[in-house]
């Protein structure tokens, strides 16, 4: 078994490894050779902890295995290590043995990274110059700077629950030489795409926040009840997604569906989009919606991706199993 370590990946994956095996992994998805298991995500009554699993086998690029981890909320102020924890098990698919163990806290902000970024190239109009962000954490940051890679954006503006939070995300602006403004919520009307990622369980994000024309991500919502928008928002857009079955039960779309705004066959795979058999945005005045609620495939993709190159540069350890 390869063990490619957490404090490895940093060398390893780029966001543009990351952005390739996502979008190679949705187009894989939406063709059919590629599928996820599903999900099983539990409270584990200890720690206000939320832990589970999620895995799949894409047969296009022979990656089989899972991903186990979750959200320690209180991991940062008691302990000093990030909320989010989570390793990947890599497996043979010709044998069902243990190819691989590697670390997926970094790859995991990565790959989150890459989905919302995959969505704006394919999705947000050509002309955007206005990125908005909600959200202002850890994750927000990894957002942002793949985003901004997207479109030549001239400006950044953000909103957060709480406003000291909002230099973590000015400061990548800044490193990318785009000015930042701390907004309302009202102020995301002036966002041509706009990426939300927070833990709520009620919306933030209004319909009438929202502009015609815009692209928005929302990177959040991956558990039964959470919800960063308002589900009027999907009635009125264009609506994407990693995947159909999860979008409709623990992503945005669940919401909206439960009040019957829309139905299941509202929602389009974003991997139709990049294979070609959906058009995607049709208009400039379009709003589209892409839902990411975060899928197995994903993690297994990018985790793939680097346990050879691990092996190369000698920071891979390999046992007997």
């Amino acid at each position: 078994m390869i063990i490619v370590p957490e404090k490895a990946i940093a060398g390893l994956l780029t966001r543009a490894d990351a952005f390739d095996a996502v979008e190679k992994v949705f187009a894989s998805m939406s063709k059919g050779s590629a599928y996820n298991f599903p999900v099983i995500r539990e409270a584990i009554g200890h720690e206000d902890a939320l832990y589970g699993f999620k895995g799949g086998f894409d047969k296009t690029g022979m990656a089989l295995g899972l991903k186990a981890g979750g959200y320690w909320p209180n991991n940062l102020e008691k302990h000093g290590h990030i909320n989010h924890q989570s390793t990947v098990f890599l497996f043979d698919p010709d044998t069902g043995m243990v190819k691989a163990m590697v670390g997926g806290n970094l790859l995991t902000a990565l790959r989150t990274a890459a989905a919302s970024s995959v969505s704006i190239k394919h999705l947000a109009r050509k002309d955007a110059k206005v990125m908005g962000m909600v959200g202002a954490g850890h994750q927000a940051t990894f957002q942002l700077r793949a985003a901004l890679e997207q479109r030549p954006f001239e400006k950044v503006i953000g909103w957060n629950y709480h406003p000291e939070m909002l230099p973590n995300i000015e400061k990548v602006a800044n490193e990318a030489g785009v000015p930042f403004e701390a907004v309302e919520l009202e102020g995301l009307a002036e966002a041509d795409v706009v990426i939300s990622i927070t833990s709520t369980f009620a919306p933030t994000i209004m319909a009438h926040h929202i502009s015609p024309g815009t692209h928005i991500a929302c990177m959040g919502t991956d558990t039964k009840g959470k919800q960063e928008v308002e589900a009027a928002l999907l009635a009125q857009a264009t609506v994407f997604t990693d995947e159909v079955a999860q979008s409709i039960s623990i992503g945005e779309a669940q919401h909206a569906i439960a009040e019957g705004l829309i139905r299941q066959s509202d929602v389009n795979e974003l991997g139709a989009v990049i294979n070609g058999t959906h058009p995607g945005r049709t208009s400039d005045e379009e709003i589209t919606l892409f839902d990411g609620t975060g899928v197995g495939l994903q993690d297994l993709a990018v985790a793939a991706s680097i346990v050879d190159v691990a092996v190369e540069k000698g920071v891979a350890t390999i046992v007997d199993f």
